[in-house]
């Protein structure tokens, strides 16, 4: 038996707000961060586990201080039997009554724990030898119930609804891995629409999108509506006809003013789907929201804060293409109950990502959604931003428009340890050398 040995966290900083990367009608100069930690053991093979939490900036040492908090949980825990019983493992943390006060499941400590489970996964990933994706399809369906907490969801989606999902996508998973290591998991790109970039570099990350093999680009609105319908008039004379185009307003209206200010985009041309139009807790809102600018998509999820919400939006149509997140909620387990509530509900799955380490990290789930529960890529599609994946041991890879599937062992969230050293906040090369612009003054 190994036990762990230490939990190490840290706040890692990115400052993207000095190219306004990232930038929308609600963050418009975020730095890109994360609370970031290390499970290590004494077993002398050399593995650890990697999580983290994405934020924005200010903040993120509240997310690490949380971290801090859950080490006295896991140090000196005997390491096989809590990867043995990752569902044991998840509802032992998240179930803790004096930590889930603080939620109760939702909020900073969630996310924490979220981080600590994700790095768990991680090491019994790389310990099998396996990516996380092909570790999780490998699973019975049996075993893949058993990491769901169905606490708050039977009325939605019980234990026996969930494994027959899996049970019907059982006989053709063989034949779905295949098929996506041959041609991967289709992408679409953010990396054109920030609303901080001039209209010449959006037409031109319009075009490039198109070139590598994109179908659809993603652009964010909001904050003006005669600018938004300039940038979308641009966007679409430069990605030309039959590639969609979807808005993100990250939260920006209420309800009435969503339903008026889609109609007017609508108005233009179809758009692929309207992302986060209202607070992202308001499901009835963006129920009312879907009825009112229908037949365009209502998309969110990357803020829902656990299960029970997205059981909520699924019940009450509030939305039409689901987004989770990879670190918003507490990691894998709590994302495989979202996937199975989506396949019961029929939704499609469409991952928020970009960040740091956000693509690195959700395209395991759809990977697993696509091999294992909903058996489908039709219609689904993961975000990609072209921002700083050379900070990871194992960089996302996306060709041609679409993911590959990656084939390194763990869950893909180790950062590099120079990048460890260098944007640590507020100590590192980074911060030091410049402290302005994003540094102290913007994200302390």
């Amino acid at each position: 038996m190994s036990v762990i040995t230490g939990l190490e966290t840290a706040d890692l900083r990115f400052p993207t707000s000095r190219e306004l990367d990232g930038s929308d009608a609600m963050n418009p100069e975020p730095d890109y961060s994360t609370a970031y930690v290390v499970v290590r053991t004494d077993a002398g093979d050399g593995h650890e586990g990697h999580g983290f939490v994405f934020t924005i900036g200010r903040g993120n040492d509240v997310v690490r201080a949380a971290l801090d908090a859950l080490r006295p949980h896991l140090a000196g825990q005997q390491v096989e039997p809590l990867l043995a019983d990752m569902g044991g493992t998840w509802r032992a943390l998240v179930h803790d009554s004096q930590l889930r006060w603080l939620g109760p499941e939702k909020g900073v400590m969630h996310m924490a724990i979220g981080a600590v489970i994700t790095a768990l996964w991680d090491l019994k990933a790389k310990r099998a030898g396996q990516p996380l994706w092909r570790l999780l399809a490998s699973m019975t369906p049996e075993e893949l119930v058993d990491l769901v907490d169905f606490r708050y969801l039977t009325d939605a989606l019980t234990r026996e609804e969930a494994l027959a999902i899996l049970r019907e996508a059982e006989p053709g998973r063989a034949a779905r891995e295949a098929e996506l290591l041959r041609s991967g998991y289709p992408a679409y790109t953010t990396t054109p629409g920030w609303l901080g970039y001039d209209d010449e570099k959006l037409a031109r990350l319009c075009r490039e999108a198109v070139a590598e093999g994109f179908g659809q680009v993603k652009l964010k609105v909001g904050a003006d509506l005669a600018e938004d319908l300039r940038r979308l008039r641009i966007a679409r004379e430069a990605v030309g006809p039959g590639i969609g185009i979807a808005v993100d307003a990250n939260q920006r209206w209420d309800v009435a003013e969503a339903i008026e200010w889609v109609r007017a985009l609508a108005a233009e041309g179809e758009l692929a789907w309207v992302e986060e139009p209202t607070s992202p807790d308001d499901v009835l809102g963006h129920a009312a929201i879907a009825e009112g600018i229908a037949p365009t998509p209502v998309a969110t999820g990357e803020h829902g804060q656990n299960r029970v919400l997205f059981k909520q939006f699924l019940q009450a149509r509030g939305l039409s293409v689901l987004q989770l997140d990879a670190t918003r909620v507490a990691s894998v387990n709590e994302n495989l109950a979202i996937l199975l509530l989506a396949a019961k509900f029929g939704v499609r799955v469409c991952p928020h990502a970009g960040g740091v380490g956000l693509c690195e990290a959700v395209q395991h789930l759809s990977m697993l959604d696509y091999v294992a529960v909903s058996g489908t890529t039709e219609g689904r599609v993961i975000e990609y931003v072209d921002h700083l994946h050379e900070h990871f041991v194992t960089p996302t890879e996306v060709a041609g428009g679409r993911y590959r599937a990656p084939l390194a062992p763990g869950a893909g969230t180790e950062i590099l340890a120079g990048t460890r050293a260098d944007y640590s906040f507020p100590d590192g090369p980074v911060w030091r050398e410049q402290p302005g612009s994003g540094g102290a003054g913007a994200s302390a």
